[in-house]
């Protein structure tokens, strides 16, 4: 049998940086992935295929409605060949994971194909084949990561048949673009998915719950969202509760009643559910290492990630907290370097928020609504986008920076933004609260011109004394 300092479950975006980071620092590891690829979730189903169909469509939506205004004419129609978009997805996906391959050779990590289940608290067996009890493998280890995961969630009145009633996955290789797609949840996953598909040319109503999209982020980004899709002719519902969902034939049928109890049918040929995700144990036998897992489905952990079983640790989309690659990764590290006898730390404040539309979303730190519940005294500053200079020459108008600041201290609390490359502008934002700086500070830095990201200087002059410059 085979004996492992460190072994991980799950080799998504927590789990396989764990390891490389466990190897790093001289502990012999392991790495069990019960599917045919490393990379988990994101790198598979979620993050990176959804960003590869995003690109596309956008090109595709650039080319028919942008580019003759750019002075490129192109002779003849121009037309989706959604097959070889799919391809090529899968393309990246499979170029991606199998830099996770090269990585584990690289580091020496020895990767065990199959279903990981606990035996005891320091032994776990590795089934090849789910549906039998049977271990193909046994390998001890002295301690052990849980990176398994998450999967997408389902309300308990949906029948999930996958084909027309689907859930991301599904989404992410379709064979036909729909002529109305139909989201259930007005969240990160349905708005990326639904754009993808409205830009090929999809009628897309998003049903969304809550009274707003996006319901976890600040209310102003929910708003300014909210307005480019309605220009680009999404039907947007909230405040609309789903109580059924039923095919026939080619036809789904969605009914929901609105905030006036009113009932509202909607019909699509498909319909996509997005309403979050839940932890993932599925096999895990947690009870037989003494892992408590709580009444959500998530493994329990103390402030150093571990489990109620001293040597078993968990990380990612399986314990509590926002369910995002990058949180796990920072996780997976921190782990590996307190085993290593290291003194590594994290700031939840600090670990941003970005949904991948266009314009992009990002956050990170307090929103206005959290401030005010708080009671901490704030001022704000805020810059349109379609000030820059950049936005005019890239034709990217909409959006805004927000910068919300300490009243007395000055302090950046939050900052939150709608635009073109928010997913990367937002890092500034990130780098300047680890830092603790203030508005002024920002205020004060040389950012180049002509850029977007000099929305965040302006926006923090006008937090730090009402002096934004080019409005």
């Amino acid at each position: 049998m085979n004996l492992y300092d460190v072994a991980v479950i799950g080799s998504g975006p927590g789990g396989y940086v764990a390891a490389i980071r466990c190897a790093q620092l001289g502990m012999k590891t392991a790495i069990i992935e019960k599917y045919a690829t490393l990379g988990g979730t994101c790198l598979n189903v979620g993050c990176i295929p959804s960003k590869a169909l995003l690109d596309s469509s956008h090109h595709y939506e650039d080319a028919v409605k942008h580019f003759e205004e750019h002075g490129i004419e192109i002779p003849g129609d121009i037309k989706v060949n959604l097959e070889k978009m799919i391809a090529r997805k899968q393309a990246v996906v499979n170029q991606t994971t199998g830099g996770i391959d090269f990585l584990m050779k690289k580091n020496n990590i020895d990767v065990y194909q199959g279903l990981g289940s606990f035996k005891d608290a320091t032994h776990i067996t590795i089934s090849t084949d789910a549906s039998t009890d049977s271990a193909s493998e046994e390998i001890e280890a002295k301690n052990t990561i849980i990176a398994t995961g998450s999967k997408p969630s389902n309300l308990p009145f949906i029948k999930l048949d996958k084909e027309r009633v689907i859930t991301s996955t599904e989404a992410l290789k379709l064979k036909e673009i729909p002529k109305h797609l139909i989201v259930i949840g007005g969240g990160v996953i349905g708005l990326e998915l639904g754009q993808v598909y409205k830009r090929l040319g999809s009628e897309v109503t998003v049903v969304e719950y809550m009274d707003r999209i996006i319901p976890t982020m600040d209310a102003g980004l929910s708003k300014e969202l909210n307005k480019v899709f309605k220009k680009a002719k999404f039907k947007v519902n909230v405040s609309h509760k789903v109580k059924s969902v039923e095919r026939k034939g080619d036809e789904v049928i969605v009914k929901a009643d609105n905030k006036k109890g009113e009932e509202v049918e909607i019909k699509g040929d498909y319909c996509l559910v997005s309403v979050g995700r839940r932890p993932y144990t599925d096999g895990l036998n947690a009870e037989a290492a003494g892992v408590k897992i709580n009444d959500r489905g998530q493994v329990e952990v103390n402030e150093h990630l571990q489990t109620s079983a001293s040597n078993i640790y968990a990380i990612g989309d399986v314990i509590k907290g926002a369910m995002l690659a990058h949180k796990a990764e920072e996780e997976g590290v921190f782990v590996a370097e307190n085993l290593a006898g290291q003194k590594p730390h994290i700031d939840y404040n600090l670990i941003p928020g970005v949904v991948y539309t266009w314009p992009e979303v990002a956050a990170v730190g307090k929103t206005e609504e959290e401030l005010k519940e708080a009671g901490i005294a704030y001022k704000t500053g805020q810059f349109p986008m379609r000030a820059l200079g950049r936005s005019r020459a890239s034709m990217d108008l909409d959006g805004f920076v927000k910068i919300l600041a300490d009243k007395t201290t000055d302090e950046i609390l939050g900052v939150h933004m709608v635009g073109a490359r928010a997913a990367d502008m937002i890092a500034e934002a990130v780098v300047a609260m680890e830092y603790r700086a203030s508005a002024e500070d920002v205020s004060r830095m040389s950012h180049a011109h002509p850029t977007f990201t000099e929305a965040i200087k302006e926006a923090a002059l006008a937090a730090t004394e009402d002096r934004a410059l080019h409005i």
